[in-house]
């Protein structure tokens, strides 16, 4: 009768170890399941320096900085001064005539510090300079010169404020 209780011990010791086995995953699952950016979370950014469209061309790579760190369960996942690019989509000139310039800047994604990509949804920062064009058509009727009264000029300032909206859950590695 003695080999019936050590097999009842084995099977004991094997559900036992089982019983563990789902707690210590499910465990691993749930800590897995806290490391997530989720899909909505605003990265605050800011401009590094004044870009105006007179200088830029399309295709160009602007720098921003995330403006404050973005914490996720206590531990600092994108810190404050983490650089992001964003790509000039358009860059036009004000010109004669009172046309007003215009600057587009798509920051479409980012690397996370710990090499995750994250993806932005419409983050485009549309800067536009103000019209000037029936201002200078009206006076340009009487004063011929005034028809070369240019638009303003599109330009976004250092430390302009844009907000990043992450498209979609992003888990993070714990390191």
């Amino acid at each position: 009768m003695e080999p019936i209780s050590i097999t009842k011990n084995r099977n004991m010791k094997k559900f036992f170890s089982f019983i563990v086995a789902v707690l210590l995953s499910s465990q691993m699952a749930f800590a897995q399941q806290e490391n997530v950016l989720k899909a909505g979370t605003i990265i605050p950014l800011q401009s590094v320096n004044q870009v105006k469209a007179a200088d830029v061309e399309e295709g160009q790579m602007v720098d921003f900085r995330v403006s404050q760190d973005i914490m996720l369960n206590g531990k600092c996942v994108i810190p404050r001064g983490y650089l992001v690019k964003g790509k000039v989509m358009e860059a036009r000139k004000s010109s004669i005539a009172g046309t007003k310039g215009r600057l587009t800047i798509n920051i479409s994604s980012m690397n996370l510090p710990s090499g995750e990509p994250v993806f932005f949804t419409n983050t485009d920062v549309r800067i536009v300079g103000k019209n000037r064009t029936p201002l200078a058509v009206v006076t340009g009727l009487f004063i011929w010169p005034c028809i070369f009264i240019p638009g303003s000029k599109a330009v976004m300032p250092a430390g302009y404020d844009v907000q990043a909206t992450v498209a979609s859950n992003i888990t993070i590695a714990d390191k």
